[in-house]
């Protein structure tokens, strides 16, 4: 009897922090992409200031675009719940963790809280967005220059520091806090990790991208060259497409393996069906997550469709394009990793301090493994796809 309740509170603990994860990556995932999107028509903004519009109107306008699109995207959300919740349902009554024959009761209550949850945190990203965008001059439209100005914005600088610090004080806090609070405080130093690692990455993606940009040249001359240029000269960019990789990472490694660590704590042997809650509950959050790399990748290689062109007319060839274009993302995604993996390990280390009184946790190779070659096709196929037509296509845009 024992047991079978230490199995029922791990699988609710399960539950809440794959719920808590999926909010987490929804949250920074669309701030990210807003982000991204009003850095790229930065010249956009610049011309609409220039014939005229306010910088109310700007606002507005973003505003207007980011809510339609979320209408649009929690309306196909709550849509796909209920099969879903139908498909985990039948899952939870196969392993055993809910009894047969207890049917899905669908309620407004939750679709009400998801989609209040989801307009709030896209207007709040959008508000933040539309920010950059009133900042830009109407002669920002005259500008045409691949380097950017600033590395890090002091307000970026600013957020990162409080959440780095606030981030360090909580994996200060899990070894301190009663055994049941331990995973729980542990998954949410990733998420503010995560945050931080955001808001100070394009530090981090300015001296990884050299170091490895130096070695991708090394390797190949000319395409490796190209990719660790773009890397230095547009570390906001590659961060844009860096952060889903990261947030895959530092919050599927630290739930799928605090599981494993508290249930190894506490001599839980998870065997059958079983082994696969916690996979399934991360899962949604996980390919959710992939498909931002995906089209975080294909957004920042769109931006660079002049740029493929102007390469091709002073002689280079179509594969060395194609070379560093894969170099660029191998790179992106490796920086990704090594920050999700470090935020992850930190985590995971003082929760296995609190649990086992040793700096140790358990985790699985092949599933971490699975993670990185997922983001890493994932991104190929955005950067390659995004940039075929500026390769073989035309080098005069229709």
């Amino acid at each position: 009897m024992a047991a079978g309740l230490t199995r029922k509170r791990s699988s609710e603990t399960d539950a809440c922090g794959g719920e808590a994860e999926t909010c987490a990556a929804i949250s920074s995932l669309v701030a990210g992409m807003l982000s991204l999107h009003v850095l790229r028509q930065r010249r956009t903004w610049a011309l609409l200031r220039s014939v005229g519009m306010t910088p109310r109107q700007v606002s507005r306008l973003i505003t207007a675009e980011a809510l339609v699109v979320a209408m649009l995207a929690s309306v196909a959300g709550c849509v796909l719940a209920v099969p879903h919740a139908a498909a985990m349902a039948a899952f939870m009554r196969m392993s055993g963790l809910a009894p047969m024959g207890i049917p899905v009761e669908v309620t407004t209550g939750p679709f009400i809280v998801a989609l209040v949850v989801g307009l709030a945190v896209t207007l709040l990203a959008a508000r933040v967005a539309a920010r950059k965008a009133v900042g830009v001059g109407p002669l920002e439209v005259l500008r045409d220059s691949a380097a950017q100005q600033r590395l890090l914005p002091w307000s970026r600088a600013v957020i990162g520091a409080a959440a780095l610090a606030c981030g360090i004080v909580l994996l200060w806090l899990v070894p301190q806090v009663k055994p049941k609070d331990a995973a729980p405080t542990a998954l949410g130093a990733t998420m503010v990790l995560c945050v931080a690692a955001s808001a100070l990455g394009p530090v981090a993606v300015r001296g990884l991208g050299w170091l490895l940009g130096a070695v991708a040249a090394r390797l190949d001359p000319g395409a490796g060259m190209l990719a660790r240029s773009s890397l230095v000269a547009q570390p906001r960019r590659a961060m844009s497409a860096a952060s889903p990789v990261m947030l895959t990472v530092a919050l599927a490694c630290t739930f799928l393996f605090a599981v494993a660590t508290t249930n190894a704590a506490a001599g839980v042997t998870r065997t059958g069906p079983l082994v696969w809650v916690a996979p399934m509950l991360v899962g949604p959050a996980v390919a959710y997550t992939v498909i931002s790399v995906l089209n975080a990748t294909a957004m920042t290689m769109a931006e660079r469709t002049e740029e493929i062109r102007l390469l091709r007319t002073v002689g280079t060839k179509q594969r060395q394009l194609a070379r560093a274009v894969s170099w660029e993302t191998l790179i992106v995604t490796c920086i990704g990793t090594l920050l999700g993996t470090g935020i992850a390990a930190a985590s995971l280390t003082t929760l296995g301090t609190a649990t086992t009184g040793e700096p140790w946790f358990a985790y699985s190779l092949p599933q971490y493994a699975g993670l990185v070659l997922v983001c890493t096709v994932s991104g190929l196929a955005g950067g390659l796809a995004a940039t075929r037509q500026a390769r073989r296509g035309a080098l005069l845009p229709d």
